[in-house]
């Protein structure tokens, strides 16, 4: 989190990094780890067995993943969380805390909204579906720009990695009570593969609406972070509501576009993949062009509005430049782009193959309750152990190097995948895969999350570590709303390879990144704010 090159990393005492863990702020990101945690699944595997039991073909359920999407374009809306005031609440709670608050209770109605549709009901009930999905990861991504802004500011340097191992702990169990619980419910109720019950999955759903409340307390009974950065323009109600008008204005013109461009390129799809012989390629290349098209013509719309002079120009400029602008000039154009690079890229293999692990266990006829209790319950410890000792390791030894380290074990632990898919249905072997990879899971995110965190200035806290960790989606989740196409194309075992493939070139990445960049541990960091 600094502007200035930075000394190598210095070994650290094992006891002194052991106690760190029970420091209040260290703690208290266990809780808003959790509040984190618990939607995530409800859009992907938790929903995915949801649409299967329903009777709703793979590949439109890979598909459902893109409704998280939202994590990927946060950037977008992460200026106006940073410096909009929500009414009454902001000057109850504080800027952060007030922001958390409404995204969490967005989370809660969204959750009830998928609650109360059944995806069986016919394509009306499907759209319905997908709407609420959407809205809870857009809602769910607002509480991430919250809670990423909110562990930066809150602690000092020396607390970022153990913070984001037990952000990862907490993540980790909202997941489990999102994945593993909502299955036993499910299951509890009266749902199973060949016996739908919509009333059970309602049940469930709304259970998992109240497990929310976790998130709410903690909100309210914490404090908010010291910030000596002040919004410049806390009073001009007339610049925010234009700040806000240009939002509104630019994401309307990247919908219709987006939906526009549909019809237009499903012939160029069509044509393309005759050309190529591939119909995944094909179709991931038209949606690329799809998603820049619509980005494209979403920039232009607010250039435009820009010009009418409408919106304060001087706020747009600090507010989206300025953080974009003081990374370059910190790392210097060449070692700026080898960073966003590596951003963009880490998670490539594990978010493809995460996207349809649950169908692949449903494949395999493993039960839910199977599913709940090996993939889900023994996963968390797995990656709980994994996370708090990447975090160890990452302040003891220096991020980098387990940065390299969890990329490694990424590709070897997916090939693992293979050899499950070849076996076919063996518990054991199941139990075997998911300690490799989940245990690396934690390790390897525990890295990156200190490693994005050290790459982020605290004056633009919001905004550049929602560059990030957009970033760090944007490609995956594309990517991975094929993975059913993909699997129907080529199989399990040639999926699960492509997939390791994926994740090569990070080792390249970290190692060149290395190179260039050496990041202190956060200990060692001096703020430049």
């Amino acid at each position: 989190m600094s502007d200035s090159a930075q000394p190598a990393p210095v070994e650290r005492d094992w006891r002194a990094s052991l106690l760190a863990l029970t420091h209040p702020r260290v703690v208290t990101m266990l809780f808003l780890g959790l509040s984190a945690g618990i939607p995530l699944l409800l859009i992907f595997s938790s929903l995915s067995l949801w649409l299967r039991e329903a009777g709703v073909e793979r590949a439109a359920v890979t598909f459902f993943s893109w409704a998280a999407l939202g994590y990927s374009f946060k950037f977008v809306w992460a200026p106006l969380v940073d410096r909009l005031p929500v009414p009454w609440l902001t000057r109850k709670l504080g800027r952060r805390r007030a922001w958390m608050l409404v995204a969490q209770v967005s989370i809660i109605g969204a959750i009830i909204w998928m609650a109360l549709t059944n995806p069986a009901g016919g394509q009306l009930q499907l759209t319905s579906m997908a709407l609420g999905a959407v809205l809870l990861g857009f809602s769910s991504a607002t509480q991430d720009i919250v809670i990423d802004a909110y562990r930066i500011e809150s602690a000092d340097a020396d607390l970022q990695a153990l913070m984001s191992s037990t952000y990862i702990a907490g993540y980790r169990v909202g997941m489990l009570v999102a994945g593993a619980g909502a299955l036993y419910l499910a299951s509890f109720f009266g749902s199973e593969k060949d016996s739908y019950s919509y009333q059970a999955w309602f049940y469930t759903y709304c259970i998992m609406a109240t497990t929310m409340l976790v998130g709410v307390v903690t909100t309210l009974v914490i404090d908010e972070p010291v910030n000596e950065r002040t919004p410049a323009y806390a009073d001009a109600t007339t610049d925010y509501v234009g700040f806000l008008g240009l939002f509104i204005t630019g994401a309307g013109a990247f919908v219709l576009t987006f939906v526009l461009l549909g019809d237009v390129l499903a012939t160029l799809a069509g044509s393309l993949s005759e050309l190529v012989a591939n119909d995944v390629l094909a179709a991931v290349a038209t949606e690329a062009l799809r998603l820049l098209g619509a980005l494209a013509i979403a920039v232009g719309v607010a250039r435009l509005v820009l010009v009418t002079g409408w919106v304060n120009r001087a706020m747009v400029i600090e507010t989206y430049v300025e953080p974009v602008q003081e990374f370059f000039r910190r790392y210097g154009a060449k070692v700026a782009l080898l960073l966003l690079a590596l951003v963009g890229l880490y998670r490539i293999s594990d978010i493809v193959l995460g996207v349809i692990a649950n169908v692949f266990y449903q494949d395999l006829d493993f039960t839910k309750e199977q599913i709940a209790t090996v993939v889900k319950s023994f996963g968390l410890g797995m990656t709980i152990l994994g996370g708090f000792l990447g975090g160890i390791l990452s302040v003891r030894y220096g991020v980098m190097r387990i940065l390299f380290v969890g990329a490694l074990l990424t590709v070897a632990t997916n090939l693992l995948f293979i050899l499950l898919a070849v076996v076919g249905n063996h518990e054991p072997l199941l139990y075997l895969v998911i300690s490799a990879d989940n245990l690396t899971a934690g390790l390897a995110s525990a890295a990156f999350i200190a490693f994005l965190s050290s790459l982020t200035n605290v004056r633009f806290t919001a905004v550049q570590y929602a560059i990030f960790s957009s970033l760090m989606t944007l490609l995956p989740k594309v990517i991975g709303g094929y993975s059913g196409t993909m699997v129907d194309s080529f199989g399990y075992v040639n999926f699960f390879m492509l997939a390791a493939a994926l994740g090569v070139p990070v080792l390249l990445l970290v190692w060149a990144a290395n190179r260039y960049v050496e990041l202190q541990l956060p200990s060692d960091q001096q703020d430049s704010s």
